[in-house]
């Protein structure tokens, strides 16, 4: 775990400490929403990037290891939210710190993972520790309505901001 200092803020955030996660594989539009709204609620966040390990047995197959995708996520965090208090932890697991962390008060995911609320406050409460609270970040949409994804922009379909390319890779022309 890596604890960036910085600005406390005016403390008019709702939540002390929030917590959220992620592969951060290709960097887009649909992360940087869930940052945003991470900082928006929390004066300080918790940003679990999962290990190429757990990434794995997920199915997923990140084309950055995990110090890449972390290196990447730390420029766009100094850019970005430049003085925000924010740790960096790596996840073997779904829930990581924001479990483990009687001081996280929420989480902040997106709607494809916030159904792992419930289990995560069960093991919370097997901890004598609060539940967490609940702030759902909504997907964003490519240009075609479909959502954007770190596997579409992979192959060639989409850009970060959801822009459709002309020729996906793999795909011969007509």
């Amino acid at each position: 775990m890596k604890l960036i200092p910085g600005d406390r803020g005016p403390g008019s955030r709702k939540y002390r400490r929030v917590a959220t996660g992620g592969t951060f594989d290709r960097l887009h539009r649909g992360h940087v929403s869930l940052l945003e709204k991470s900082f928006e609620v929390g004066d300080e966040v918790v940003i679990g990037v999962t290990s190429d390990e757990f990434a794995r047995k997920m199915g997923k197959n990140p084309e950055q290891s995990h110090e890449e995708r972390v290196k990447k996520l730390e420029d766009l965090l100094r850019g970005r939210f430049p003085g925000r208090r924010y740790i960096i932890a790596k996840l073997f697991d779904y829930f990581g710190p924001g479990i483990a962390s009687p001081e996280v008060q929420a989480l902040v995911a997106s709607e494809e993972t916030a159904p792992r609320l419930e289990l995560a406050n069960k093991l919370r409460r097997e901890r004598g520790f609060p539940p967490l609270d609940l702030v759902v970040v909504g997907t964003q949409m490519a240009e075609d309505a479909k959502p954007i994804s770190s596997t579409r922009i992979r192959n060639g379909e989409i850009d970060e901001e959801g822009r459709i390319l002309k020729q996906p890779r793999g795909r011969k022309g007509i």
